[in-house]
């Protein structure tokens, strides 16, 4: 638990403890890859301990074995519902008032949560931190029949639930219940914040700048023109189909032109005029302005 509120904690404050951004990209990049290496060898540890497990079962078949497995998966995926929904009934009943929501009862939510209880690399770290002797130096009874159920809990929860979770929750017909407005407005919605944000924040501190420095008055003027682009786009998602088809155009323009200066930055490459890093910097640049639009 401390691991998991020092994680949420970490989350929720990193835009200040990495202060700089090519730390943030890094950390990012560099947390996915250890994920996927992780989860990968979890993954082949199954496949290479599961032939050794299988051969030392003592007196079980694979049949009783994977039959014992079923049985306690179907017993996980019960359980696992009736707590969910236990815990989400009780405190509603012990309430002075209970809530009310007609769009989405309160039996949804607890049913695709307790759906969504996959087994994985937790159960298989419990599995296999079983000791191989017991005190008085004997085998440590039905460990690899422990192990070899654990197995089947894991592929029956993962492929089974995993796969029939989306068929699930359109079952349900649960529905969102935060009013918030379509993706493409609230990420329109969030630059726009934002660009206003820094054109405020330029005004204010940086205004006797602004008529030295050039280069800060072409910044000024950028986030102007910025700030009146998103402000169209987001006109056009209440507006007719003819400025949705101009931003959509714009947008191909903006795609083509880029396009063709990664092959100019290709062609600097082959001239060696300028440095690798620089040339990288400015694909980096690029890759940066095309997401903007994407």
């Amino acid at each position: 638990m401390a691991v998991v509120a020092g994680g949420l904690f970490l989350s929720y404050r990193s835009h200040e403890i990495l202060s700089h951004s090519a730390s943030r990209i890094q950390a990012i990049s560099v947390w996915a890859t250890l994920a996927y290496v992780l989860n990968g060898l979890v993954f082949i540890l199954i496949g290479l301990e599961l032939p050794v497990i299988m051969k030392n079962l003592e007196n079980y078949s694979i049949t009783q074995a994977i039959n014992y497995g079923l049985i306690i998966s179907i017993t996980i995926i019960i359980i696992r519902l009736l707590y969910t929904l236990l815990i989400t009934y009780i405190p509603a009943w012990l309430g002075k008032t209970k809530r009310a929501d007609p769009v989405n009862p309160l039996w949804k939510g607890a049913v695709i949560v307790g759906w969504a209880g996959m087994r994985g690399v937790v159960s298989l770290a419990s599995a296999l931190s079983i000791p191989l002797l017991l005190n008085n130096g004997e085998a440590f009874p039905h460990r690899s029949l422990i192990l070899f159920i654990t197995f089947i809990v894991i592929l029956v929860t993962l492929v089974f639930q995993g796969l029939t979770l989306p068929l699930v929750i359109k079952w349900i017909g649960i529905k969102d219940i935060e009013d918030f407005p379509p993706e493409g407005e609230q990420e329109a919605g969030i630059r726009l914040r934002l660009m206003q944000a820094a054109l405020k924040r330029l005004k204010e501190k940086f205004s006797p700048d602004m008529k030295e420095n050039e280069l800060i008055r072409f910044l000024k003027k950028q986030l102007e023109s910025d700030i009146s682009i998103t402000n169209q786009q987001l006109e056009s998602l209440e507006c007719d189909t003819t400025e949705i088809e101009e931003i959509t155009r714009y947008h191909a323009v903006l795609m083509d032109i880029y396009s063709v200066q990664r092959k100019e930055l290709y062609q600097l490459r082959k001239e060696k005029t300028f440095s690798d890093e620089q040339i990288r910097k400015q694909e980096n640049q690029l890759d940066l302005d095309e997401a903007k639009i994407l």
